[in-house]
């Protein structure tokens, strides 16, 4: 799982905490039905234990909940910066061909704000993160998604963005 050249490029806290992320083993999707309700039960176990990692580390930093179907998911997330919170809308959709393919996180109201965007505010994963979940199908799900993918798209975003000074009104 974390052996693979690309991990080199994370920190060693980021390490620590994705292995303390459960891997799912169902390999399923949103037409996948019985399966996809086996498949959603593990997502749902393995997001409670990322959350309780975060809140025993104090490091708390989304909010998501999805629809009855598990296929549409919304929430906020936040990043710190120089002692100020940075709020911000997040949202995505499972793919039809999940795990297979890893949901593309939006943050709506950043879009067209940095470089490193989709169109719809999807933050970009193709260099770092998508190779990452290709090589891990299906252990990997929406809590990786947040700490490998949502995660560091934050943490070398925000400071940029605030740089620029384009992050005011997102300060809590």
């Amino acid at each position: 799982l974390l052996s693979n050249p690309l991990t080199a490029i994370m920190d060693q806290n980021t390490k620590n905490t994705v292995q303390k992320i459960p891997l799912l083993k169902t390999k399923a999707g949103p037409r996948d039905k019985d399966a996809w309700a086996a498949r959603l039960k593990e997502e749902l176990m393995s997001l409670i234990s990322y959350v309780k990692v975060n809140k025993a580390e104090d490091k708390d930093w989304f909010r998501i909940e999805c629809n009855k179907t598990g296929t549409r998911w919304t929430g906020k997330c936040w990043y710190y910066y120089d002692r100020v919170r940075y709020e911000f809308d997040v949202e995505f959709d499972i793919p039809v061909t999940y795990p297979a393919a890893a949901p593309e996180i939006m943050l709506p109201q950043l879009e067209g704000m940095t470089a490193k965007m989709y169109r719809g505010g999807k933050i970009c994963q193709t260099q770092h993160f998508e190779p990452l979940w290709t090589r891990n199908v299906p252990a990997f799900g929406i809590a990786h998604a947040l700490a490998l993918g949502l995660g560091p798209w934050l943490a070398a975003e925000v400071p940029d963005l605030c740089g620029r000074g384009m992050l005011e009104k997102f300060a809590q």
